[in-house]
């Protein structure tokens, strides 16, 4: 009966936000948790919650990983974690008042986490796992659970690139290792003493309910979204899974059988939205060069964690947006060249993918951006965390309270403070918890092809020493949002680190000077017309040479058609052109 369906599928943001995308340390292999699943079930003080000082002592003591890697996985499961933002700022107060490294750990010894559900964690960070198979054909083989992809799936899948956007992989994935899964959820009695699950063991419900960090589901269709130990807890899935009232617990076989069952494709995921998303209005666009643009999005029907707006192939163009449609939502800005893009909401997360040529403004992010296999690209962003991977030539000005994480493929990328603002963006960086200390934009790690940390934060690695640089303060200057809003926000948030303030006050003294100059020289009326037209025709020619007139002449909605879209016009009235430069103050 329809009625009795159930649906159960991989979660988008544990894939999307958690697994790391670079090859895993061979410490987290099944081999390793496997021991780990002994050890805290055994130790004292390990579970059902685990503190940073016994994973530090286990990942350090026994797995023989660097303590920056510890704390990387340690704090990357932290942003999973569903904090409220009011939560997220004392945290942050917290450690802005640590003057020593001694301070600083006897802060985080005080945070813990749900000990199966980071075990489960470290599980899925095989996900970026390197095979040699696929290394040697490209792709992974055929699987009897794979079916021909439609046009549709294969749109999805070029959009998707990398393995933590692609739904159709996080689902092969729960596939082939489900077993495993649920192996690390038994306990040690239960096991062999190589860490294999031995015939008719249990899986209690207590640990079933840490299997919800990776998969939800519904019953029936149009039902609401529920985590998956709540469907197994009721009939039918909780008959079919053999469910035991006196024991509490669900046989392995049975439990994983029911499961397999019942899996399916994300219904939220970015090849739904491909498929059947809504198209998303914009304040600032030119008729025509829209064309060959694709942005969807599943907000409209989304739960939270699960809302996708994507932006592909948008060429030279300059799109703004703020609005609830983009609150909380994960944004995917896919193959868009020469473009100028402005997102002024309080975003989920953000992945910047083989783009050229582009301008991105970001308002606050509350988890991670992620720029990968862009070259040329200019990002501005406050954001809970940032990595970038394979791209070269990328300038990303950021403020952010953990080390930037600089992935393998990376050359040219230059990091610069935080450096533009719009009304209302305090009150943005408020709701998703984000404050303006600590910021440790200037201080990032390099990680290997193995998932180890090459460097310690702000120095260089020591296979790519040249991959990355500080913005001199001599090449820095200010961005300017050119649009109007309404908010308090009138500084840069946090304000300027001295030594890039000085170099700004120092460039508006030569203006100064300079104006001074033209005064003194008590010029006539007709040398002042002729400087002023010298004046404008050099700077002509410089907007040409740098490529700021496309980026003007971008911000100028095209008047060959009236806009019909009731949405488009409410919320172009909220963001007008402005007659200020976009990019940069004059130098």
């Amino acid at each position: 009966m329809e009625g009795d369906t159930v649906n159960i599928w991989p979660r988008m943001e544990p894939f999307l936000l958690g697994a790391l995308q670079v090859a895993p340390s061979s410490k987290l292999s099944l081999h390793y948790l496997r021991k780990m699943v002994t050890y805290v079930r055994t130790r004292d003080g390990c579970f059902p919650v685990l503190g940073w000082p016994m994973w530090r002592h286990i990942a350090c003591g026994k797995l023989q990983l660097p303590e920056y890697l510890a704390w990387l996985y340690f704090e990357t499961f932290d942003l999973l974690v569903g904090h409220t933002p009011e939560e997220r700022l004392e945290w942050a107060e917290c450690l802005s008042q640590c003057s020593s490294k001694g301070e600083l750990n006897q802060k985080r010894s005080k945070l813990s986490v749900d000990t199966l559900q980071f075990l489960l964690f470290l599980f899925i960070q095989q996900l970026n796992r390197v095979s040699l198979r696929t290394s040697l054909i490209g792709e992974e083989w055929p699987s009897h659970r794979t079916r021909s992809p439609s046009p549709s799936d294969r749109e999805a899948k070029t959009s998707a690139q990398n393995k933590n956007w692609d739904d159709q992989v996080h689902l092969s994935f729960v596939q082939t290792h489900l077993a495993e899964i649920l192996e690390l959820l038994v306990e040690p009695d239960q096991l062999s003493q190589s860490g294999h699950a031995l015939r008719d063991c249990q899986v209690s419900l207590e640990a079933v309910q840490s299997l919800s960090l990776l998969l939800e589901g519904s019953a029936g269709l149009n039902r609401a979204v529920q985590p998956v130990h709540r469907l197994l807890s009721k009939d039918p899935l909780q008959t079919r899974a053999g469910y035991s009232a006196l024991g509490q617990a669900f046989p392995l076989h049975q439990l994983l059988s029911c499961l397999l069952q019942s899996l399916t494709l994300n219904p939220f995921g970015i090849t739904a939205c491909l498929r059947s998303g809504k198209k998303l209005a914009w304040a600032q666009q030119v008729e025509g060069a829209m064309k060959r643009a694709k942005i969807a999005r599943n907000t409209h029907t989304a739960p939270p964690g699960s809302k996708i707006v994507l932006m592909s192939q948008v060429f030279r163009q300059t799109l703004a947006k703020t609005s609830d449609k983009l609150t909380g939502a994960n944004i995917k800005i896919h193959r868009c060249s020469d473009a100028f893009i402005y997102l002024l909401s309080p975003l989920r997360s953000v992945c910047v993918d083989k783009c050229r040529n582009t301008t991105v403004v970001l308002g606050p992010v509350e988890t991670s951006v992620h720029i990968h296999s862009c070259q040329n690209v200019r990002v501005a962003c406050v954001a809970g965390r940032i990595s970038i991977g394979a791209s070269s030539r990328c300038t990303i000005h950021a403020l952010t309270p953990t080390n930037p994480l600089l992935l393998p493929g990376n050359a040219d990328i230059t990091l610069g403070p935080f450096h533009t603002f719009y009304p209302s963006m305090e009150d943005h960086m408020a709701s998703v918890g984000l404050a303006v200390v600590p910021n440790v934009w200037d201080q990032p790690l390099l990680l290997g092809t193995e998932g180890l940390v090459n460097s310690t934060p702000g120095t260089a690695s020591s296979t790519d020493p040249a991959c990355y640089r500080l913005l001199p303060p001599t090449e820095f200057n200010t961005l300017v949002v050119p649009f109007e809003m309404e908010g308090d926000t009138c500084e840069v948030p946090g304000g300027l680190p001295p030594q890039y303030q000085a170099e700004l006050d120092a460039k508006k003294k030569r203006i100064q000077n300079w104006q001074k100059t033209v005064v003194d020289a008590k010029l006539s009326n007709e040398q002042k017309r002729q400087f002023k037209n010298l004046v404008e025709v050099k700077f002509h020619e410089w907007l040409v040479e740098t490529g700021r007139r496309q980026e003007l002449d971008s911000l100028v909605p095209s008047m060959t058609a009236p806009t019909t879209d009731t949405a488009q016009v409410h919320e172009a009235k909220q963001m007008t052109a402005g007659q200020t430069h976009p990019s940069s103050t004059a130098s």
